[in-house]
């Protein structure tokens, strides 16, 4: 046996040396052909201009992306003082006041409401405005460390449902902001946030289901809701209490902030696009408030189905005029229609009022058509500012 295997180790050194000086008529190169080749995803760096192999799955990349965004992800929790009603209870010992009433008493109420994430290292975060809605309350940070931290200041954008949370730290991981302006539908997407107020930092996968939907969003917490335009839809699940979480490509950029979830399907999730929240922020930091064009009006928007109903052109239906607005300077009533602005026509097809007001700036001057008492009438108004706080 000895033998056997000193010969067999003698030949295959021979058929070695054979092949690689050529003697055989072989070469590695020709073997190479036939044996099974893996074949890289080679991807370029727009910074280096150079290219890097990387293996890549869905899997490693949902892990990549977790491991980088997550520590940066937070929970919005809310703290305030609740009234609960008044008792009434039965005083035996006094028959003339039988049923005695025991006033409400006070109650501390904490409880995660929502997410967000951090965009600067010095604690600036930011959430969804629904999220923080409530004035009067107190609200905290809670890291994916465990770190809680009580926030200072709230900075809340009027227009496009967003906050910012300040908190006093340091050295924070900030995320890494994407361009949500060349999403395509079919897109992966990555969803992290408090499930249901309760469970931290879940993850969810999907892709971007739709693009350029319109939506009214709120809080189940808070009972506050707005329309919103030009949102992403997708299929990573969004529960409530992800409300300000990120959505985010499988780069780990973030590509929009999670804001709803729709009550009438499944899988049916909605985001802010980023660029959006770039645009606000480079305001923010420009001025140091949320600053929008501001007409001064509470209105409803009359649609075409409504307008032939009630024989009124198609508009919006002005409820009230705030008091020292742009728009009392001008002369708009209550119970006024506006048409158009600048000639462009309101209504669902061509544009909201909102929507063609955000598109003006700050002291721009803007031609209101108005339908009043069957009359067509013009008026001329310089938009004012209105900054959120």
């Amino acid at each position: 046996m000895r033998r056997l295997f000193l010969l067999l180790s003698i030949l295959i050194i021979l058929v070695s040396v054979g092949i690689s000086s050529g003697l055989l008529g072989l070469n590695w190169h020709e073997i190479e052909k036939y044996w099974p080749k893996i074949s890289p995803q080679v991807e370029t760096s727009p910074l280096l201009g150079q290219e890097k192999i990387k293996i890549v799955s869905e899997e490693s990349a949902v892990i990549s992306v977790v491991e980088k965004v997550g520590p940066s992800v937070v929970t919005v929790g809310i703290t305030k003082t609740q009234t609960m009603g008044s008792l009434f209870e039965i005083n035996p010992f006094d028959p003339f006041n039988i049923f005695r009433q025991q006033p409400g008493r006070e109650e501390k109420v904490e409880q995660n409401i929502g997410s967000g994430f951090i965009v600067s290292q010095d604690g600036m975060i930011v959430t969804n405005k629904h999220v923080v809605s409530d004035t009067e309350a107190k609200y905290k940070v809670v890291t994916k460390d465990d770190k809680t931290y009580e926030v200072a200041k709230i900075y809340r954008d009027p227009a496009n449902d967003l906050a910012i949370l300040k908190i006093v730290a340091s050295d924070l991981p900030p995320v890494e902001m994407g361009d949500s302006s060349g999403l395509k539908v079919g897109q992966f997407a990555i969803a992290i946030g408090t499930a249901l107020g309760e469970f931290r930092n879940t993850v969810t996968t999907g892709v971007i289901s739709g693009l350029g939907r319109g939506i009214t969003a709120g809080s189940p917490f808070e009972g506050y809701v707005e329309r919103l335009d030009n949102v992403i839809q997708t299929d990573a699940a969004i529960n409530p209490g992800n409300s300000g979480g990120p959505l985010l490509n499988s780069g780990g950029q973030v590509i929009g902030v999670n804001v709803a979830v729709s009550t009438q399907g499944q899988n049916i999730g909605f985001a802010v696009p980023i660029n959006v929240i770039k645009e606000s922020l480079d305001n923010f930091n420009k001025t140091g408030k949320f600053s929008r064009p501001f007409l001064g009006i509470r209105y409803k928007m009359i649609r075409k189905d409504l307008a032939l109903l009630n024989d009124v052109p198609e508009g919006v239906y002005v409820q009230e005029v705030v008091s020292g607005s742009p728009a009392e300077k001008a002369g708009v009533e209550n119970e006024d229609i506006i048409t158009k602005i600048d000639g462009q026509k309101i209504s669902e097809k061509d544009g909201d009022l909102a929507k063609i007001i955000s598109a003006k700036k700050t002291g721009d001057r803007v031609e209101l058509t108005i339908w009043r008492e069957g009359k067509e009438i013009k008026t001329s108004v310089v938009l004012g500012e209105f900054s959120g706080e």
